[in-house]
């Protein structure tokens, strides 16, 4: 496992970004992060060195799934693994997440164990989906 591995967070809440990117760098991760989808762009476009991003699909203006359709249309989705991380948890938000394109799917509150396990598959896998 490569934990000098860049991950981009993109989310509107800055505690939820405080927080995690607290825990991943004492995981030994680089970590950036960003506020919005638009900003979350221009960190991919510009870095092409991350391997990970961390998606809340529930943000205002450009959400989580538009981003996904972004990162297709510029194929960044061949180089990153992404993973959602949302508290959308209804009945198929699961699932829609998956078809918008993520490589995994971690629900707030988040367990930062489930995160770490997910993005350790995702390194181990080259960051697509292993079925």
């Amino acid at each position: 496992m490569n934990k000098r591995t860049k991950i981009l967070i993109v989310d509107d809440d800055p505690r939820n970004i405080f927080a995690l990117s607290y825990a991943l760098k004492v995981k030994g991760y680089d970590v950036l992060s960003c506020t919005t989808a638009q900003q979350g762009m221009e960190f991919l476009i510009q870095t092409p060195s991350i391997g990970i991003l961390l998606l809340d699909m529930m943000m205002p203006e450009i959400d989580g799934f538009e981003m996904m359709e972004m990162i297709r249309e510029q194929g960044l989705e061949r180089t990153i693994g992404v993973i959602a991380v949302t508290a959308r948890t209804m009945a198929g938000d699961r699932q829609r997440c998956l078809d918008s394109g993520v490589d995994g799917f971690v629900s707030k509150p988040i367990d930062l164990e489930v995160l770490l396990a997910e993005i350790e598959r995702l390194l181990r896998t080259d960051g697509k989906q292993v079925e």
